[in-house]
């Protein structure tokens, strides 16, 4: 055999080499990219599910806070009622006091005069 021979055997044999280690590769560099999307989707997932954890946290916490602030309110309103009923009752026994320092005074026909503005 001459010396072409052997470099035309030689181009072959590398570029068949050559295609099958670019085929290799790209095997290869497939498998690397389907796991690596499996697991940034597993990552995704996981997050994901850490997220509505957390925001689940969050609504208990603000929803218990939410009540403490109802339940504030309401002994503020029943608190409000109790002194407008004394409020109310103390009005009443002025009235009552007037009226009956009134009737005395009238009873009272000399000295003891009430004028109307």
């Amino acid at each position: 055999m001459e010396e072409k021979d052997f470099q035309r055997i030689e181009q072959l044999v590398g570029k068949t080499i050559k295609l099958e280690v670019g085929q290799a590769v790209n095997s290869e560099i497939a498998a690397l990219r389907q796991g690596i999307d499996t697991t940034l989707g597993q990552l995704r997932k996981d997050m994901n599910e850490d997220f509505r954890h957390h925001v689940g946290i969050l609504s208990e916490d603000f929803q218990h806070k939410l009540q403490l602030v109802a339940e504030g309110h309401q002994m503020l309103s029943e608190k409000m009622e109790r002194m407008h009923d004394g409020i109310t009752k103390k009005i009443n026994d002025v009235a009552t006091d007037i009226a009956a320092h009134r009737a005395d005074t009238e009873g009272h026909k000399k000295g003891y005069m009430i004028k109307e503005p």
